[in-house]
């Protein structure tokens, strides 16, 4: 059983805030949680709301299936209300005018001015909200703290207690035992990855939704002894961090996809001067400004590509918070091990969704070193033909050896070159890294049977919300014939072929599921493994999809699949 909760009102009423402290309430409960955050490109105004999903069991996706609103404005209850069930709820302030039997008005803003601030009025609602779902108000005590300045902690607390008073428990939903999990958002996630691997500097532009990214590492650069800049744009961000990565430092850089079309000429500068470099690319709706709060996946074939000529590289879709942490640390190693740059793939949904997720563990962490030159100094070549493609690299500042590099083609010492047969050499090297990377690709992860009728191929963020499709479409399958099964991409270029095409071969039927207008994942398989899929659920209006939508999207296949 899971409870799904909608905070809703105008940016700049606190909603964010409010939502923070019930999410971190509801974890020190025992509660598995998933938030994600829905705001408009805007200061002030607008319309901006967050879903809390909860439950005892780990939750994966969200769902616009609503058992509660808090509305802090009437415009939540007219956009909202046709979601909330039956015998839901909608916490609002006494003053509300909306026409609905389920609403609940509270003088939420009345109690806070009698506490002498009426910016309190979230932390009543939370205090009611506690006492709807029989969670004991002291729990808010250890959690304000973490959100709010000192000399205002215990005014809050205050407002917690008197919202409490205000409602009588109406749901009892079992708790889990995560209370020593962490709860954190998916950049978050990210940047923790990046740290554990190393990481020493960081440079980036604000882009939104990567620029969470940045925040933190910025917060955490003291602490950690690590450098973060702020770039004057997203050039210069990316050159940087090729050039502290060319002198021995492990560095990434962020963005968005508007930002990694200005960084695609150093990408190539990464893969020619053989640097190891991570990049993340945070999807958001495009092409130009897009859509800048909202979310989507079609940055894939662009990835993949970028930059003119042809040179190795990783491209790995983050598919939930746990994977944030772990793909980001392989990343690193892989670009240092390879000598390449890597892109890791992440989205606005997953970015700013916060959710619970067991400790991180460093037990089997390695840091991948560079490939040491030569006992014999004179024969250090930096691009020396080899049969993996990897050559030796020594940082540069060793007085023992000259360390050269350069954007035009060059020999294996660095030396510029316009030879067609050293052309044909360098290139061929470093196209050999490939076959190293690929025995090293993860597939796919199997969601269901091997043996299905339809298979689902998903990447990246849509793995929560296939996994809740696969789930329901099987519980079905007595009444719907067919078995759903879904693959669901992480490293996806250079693509792992194996777990997919043994699968295909015994499918009825192969639906696509990604947040694109093109079927980008779709393109790929046909291109690498000649499969087609049969048909296509997209979606592209800045939202993600559910596994509700999914399931109706199968549905209709279904009836013209087993006519």
């Amino acid at each position: 059983m899971t409870v799904n909760v909608l905070i809703g009102g105008a940016a700049g009423q606190g909603i964010d805030t409010a939502a923070a402290i019930l999410e971190k309430i509801l974890k020190q409960a025992g509660y598995h949680v998933f938030t994600v955050r829905d705001f408009m490109s805007r200061i002030r105004g607008g319309h901006n709301f967050i879903q809390i999903r909860f439950g005892s069991e780990p939750v994966h996706s969200h769902t616009h299936n609503l058992d509660l609103i808090l509305a802090l404005n009437e415009e939540t209850i007219s956009l909202h209300q046709a979601e909330l069930s039956d015998n839901g709820l909608i916490v609002c302030d006494s003053t509300t005018h909306a026409d609905d039997s389920r609403l609940l008005p509270l003088p939420l803003n009345e109690i806070s001015k009698k506490l002498g601030n009426p910016r309190v009025a979230g932390s009543v609602a939370i205090g009611t909200l506690m006492a709807l779902f029989g969670l004991s108000p002291e729990l808010a005590n250890p959690v304000l703290p973490s959100f709010l300045n000192e000399k205002y902690i215990s005014i809050n607390q205050k407002a917690v207690a008197e919202g409490y008073k205000l409602a009588q428990q109406r749901w009892s939903v079992p708790s889990g035992s995560c209370q020593d999990w962490m709860i954190l958002s998916g950049n978050k996630a990210l940047a923790l990855g990046a740290l554990a691997a190393g990481l020493k500097f960081y440079a980036a532009y604000p882009m939104s939704p990567s620029t969470g990214i940045m925040e933190y590492l910025a917060e955490q650069s003291t602490h950690c002894g690590i450098v973060v800049e702020q770039a004057e744009d997203e050039i210069a961000a990316i050159n940087m961090a090729i050039g502290a990565s060319f002198a021995g430092v492990r560095s990434m850089t962020g963005t968005s996809g508007g930002g990694f079309s200005l960084m695609v000429e150093a990408l190539g500068l990464a893969g020619i001067t053989e640097t190891p470099l991570v990049v993340v690319d945070v999807q958001r709706p495009g092409p130009a400004t897009g859509l800048p709060t909202r979310t989507e996946q079609s940055d894939l074939k662009f990835v993949v590509s970028a930059s003119q000529g042809e040179f190795p590289r990783l491209v790995i879709a983050m598919r939930h918070h746990q994977d944030l942490f772990y793909q980001t640390i392989r990343a690193f190693n892989l670009a240092e091990r390879y000598q390449i740059p890597v892109i890791l793939l992440s989205d606005q949904y997953l970015a700013d969704a916060s959710a619970t997720v067991l400790p991180f563990s460093l037990d089997n962490l390695t840091i991948e070193t560079p490939v040491q030159p030569p006992e014999d100094i004179s024969d250090y070549k930096r691009y020396q033909i080899t049969e993996s493609g990897v050559s030796p690299r020594v940082i540069p500042g060793d007085p023992r050896f000259l360390t050269t590099a350069d954007s035009d083609e060059h020999d294996e010492w660095g030396r510029i070159t316009e030879s067609a047969e050293v052309r044909n050499q360098m290139v061929d090297k470093r196209m050999r890294k490939l076959d190293g990377l690929k025995r090293e690709l993860e597939e796919p992860e199997l969601i269901g049977d091997e043996s299905c009728d339809i298979l689902l191929v998903g990447w990246g963020s849509m793995y929560g919300p296939l996994q809740e499709a696969v789930a329901t479409l099987n519980q079905e399958g007595q009444h719907h014939p067919g078995c759903v099964s879904a693959l669901v991409f992480s490293d996806i270029f250079p693509l792992p072929t194996k777990r997919l095409t043994h699968i295909a071969g015994q499918a009825r039927l192969i639906v696509n599921v990604e947040q694109n207008a093109t079927g980008q994942i779709a393109g790929l398989i046909r291109e690498y493994t000649g499969l087609a899929c049969g048909r296509s659920l997209l979606k592209y209006d800045g939202r993600q999809m559910t596994g509700e939508e999914i399931v109706a999207g199968i549905r209709k296949i279904r009836e013209v699949a087993y006519e």
